[in-house]
């Protein structure tokens, strides 16, 4: 255990990739096989059902320090982190505990039909064991997920050094629905990928946005264009007569749309289709709020079928017969595709159309129509180009369309977490709608650093109210919030949700009485919707 969060606190302070690569290779070097496995597990989303809640630790950490509540819940805002806050406030613990991290994490599945005291009696002699590092990061392992910065692929590449794998091999090796209860990391990285799980996916092959003209891509006759789609990325995938659908956060999600089911008896043995999952009616998408009322639901009623159906959108072909092909170039991938989708014929798999465009100056217009198609822009991909692992500059592009922007007030803040939890950096925007403000959206991304302090200074001096965590301010800062899409939405007051909303600028030069009016946003929704 104190291995491990020697190894997480390295990693949460670390800001060099070559630094984060190497304690990690080091690590997966010398631990406990049974530590990788759970580690490899955690740092790609696998990580353990939750057996005990907020509540419980909050109490049992209240009995144990014998503090009120109310200054629990005072020193909870101000680290804003309910795990570290707990680590901080518990006295000093024996430090002697001597199990590895899979022990622990193995115990806490074991509570799941527990009893509270069994439950109670477990947390507590952990946190009499551990140290503080080692309890800030047992209690993340029950709250949470870590904000650490480490990406899938800089995972891959440690466990590729330290196992002398090609990357893209190990990538597909530890792909699928496996249980680091049931296998040994030795086992996951010494099967054979292509037969022992046949609901193993492939890893997505993802795209480099496209900031500049595509003219810098060199001939257009290179390039197959297609549109972007806003839905789920996902894989369908037919073996041994089984269906299986899974989205590309590798959660295996064939049960939450039965609409893919009748695909089992169409679909050849041996088939892999990479594509969107898309809300879909009058061959036309719906935007993705729609499909949200799809997503997490484990039982879908006939109406959300019937208002929220589901088509698969596929634009790739990654294994026929039973053969992996995504060495071979996009345009043969792409005619057996075709002939897959024709031979199936069935409403649930559609194709994802190629655009024919001549030049640059075609498909910069075709662009400009993105919203009429009801997509995010655009997809340039290399004909010749194989499907590859992660994301790889120079074959695949997406050039996405510049995003809606409305001027807005901040008129809420709320500190963040983890780095930035002493910060005020979560915020709550507002338009006008008569002499009244309606608040519309939240956004904690797209200022610099500077101008998150400066922002933090501003908030505490200009605060009005105290709800918890949340303070009410002046509604004085006004900035331009830019999103992807508007959809309309009965959870909100404003009647409107927006997609991927953030910040694009501080507007400094602007007054709080020129920002947007709610009629401004209705208008952007009117305009979508057509």
């Amino acid at each position: 255990m104190k291995a491990f969060a020697d190894l997480i606190k390295l990693l949460s302070n670390s800001t060099k990739t070559n630094e984060k690569l190497d304690a990690l290779s080091k690590y997966f070097g010398s631990a406990d096989p049974k530590d990788s496995i759970w580690v490899l597990a955690l740092f790609t989303g696998r990580r353990p059902k939750r057996t005990v809640n907020a509540t419980q630790l909050a109490t049992w950490c209240l009995q144990m320090t014998n503090l009120p509540s109310w200054l629990f819940e005072e020193c909870y805002h101000t680290v804003g982190d309910l795990a570290e806050t707990i680590a901080l406030l518990l006295p000093e613990g024996k430090s002697i505990a001597v199990h590895p991290l899979h022990y622990w994490l193995e115990g806490l599945l074991a509570l799941e039909k527990a009893s509270e005291e069994e439950k109670q009696k477990f947390i507590l002699n952990a946190w009499e064991e551990l140290d503080t590092s080692e309890r800030f990061v047992f209690n993340k392992l029950i709250t949470g997920s870590f904000r650490i910065g480490v990406s899938q692929k800089m995972m891959v590449n440690a466990l590729a050094n330290t196992h002398d794998i090609p990357a893209p091999t190990l990538s597909h090796m530890i792909s699928g629905n496996w249980d680091p209860r049931e296998i040994t990391l030795d086992s996951l990285l010494n099967e054979d990928v292509t037969g022992a799980d046949a609901s193993k996916p492939f890893p997505f092959y993802l795209a480099y946005p496209l900031e500049t003209a595509p003219d810098v891509l060199g001939s257009p006759e290179e390039w197959q264009a297609e549109w972007k789609w806003d839905g789920i990325r996902g894989q369908i995938i037919k073996r041994q007569g089984q269906l299986f659908v899974w989205s590309r956060g590798e959660e295996l999600i064939t049960e939450k749309f039965p609409e893919y089911g009748p695909l089992l008896e169409h679909l050849p043995e041996g088939t892999v289709i990479d594509g969107e999952i898309l809300t879909y009616t009058n061959d036309f998408p719906l935007p993705f709020q729609t499909l949200q009322t799809r997503i997490g639901r484990k039982n879908v009623t006939k109406k959300q079928l019937q208002e929220a159906p589901v088509v698969f959108l596929s634009y790739d072909l990654l294994e026929w017969e039973g053969k992996d092909i995504r060495t071979s170039p996009l345009s043969e991938r792409r005619v057996l595709l075709e002939q897959v989708v024709e031979q199936v014929n069935h409403p649930a798999l559609r194709l994802s159309p190629v655009i024919t465009f001549h030049n640059w100056d075609a498909l910069i217009e075709f662009r400009s129509k993105s919203r009429e198609q009801g997509s995010e822009g655009l997809m340039l991909k290399k004909k010749d180009s194989p499907y590859q692992v992660g994301r790889k500059r120079g074959d695949w592009w997406k050039w996405k369309i510049d995003p809606l922007t409305i001027d807005a007030v901040m008129i809420y803040a709320q500190k963040g977490h983890g780095r930035r939890s002493n910060l005020y950096t979560d915020y709550t925007f507002a338009v006008k709608d008569g002499d009244q403000l309606v608040s519309f959206t939240k956004a904690y991304s797209g200022l610099t650093d500077k101008e998150i302090n400066e922002v933090d200074n501003w908030v505490k001096r200009n605060s009005i109210e105290k709800f918890g965590p949340v303070r009410t301010v002046k509604p004085e800062l006004v900035f331009e919030i830019a999103f992807e899409g508007i959809a309309a939405s009965n959870r909100h007051k404003s009647g409107v949700a927006l997609r991927f909303p953030r910040i694009n600028r501080w507007r400094k030069d602007k007054p709080p009485e020129e920002i947007n009016t709610l009629e401004d946003l209705q208008l952007l929704l009117k305009m979508h919707k057509q």
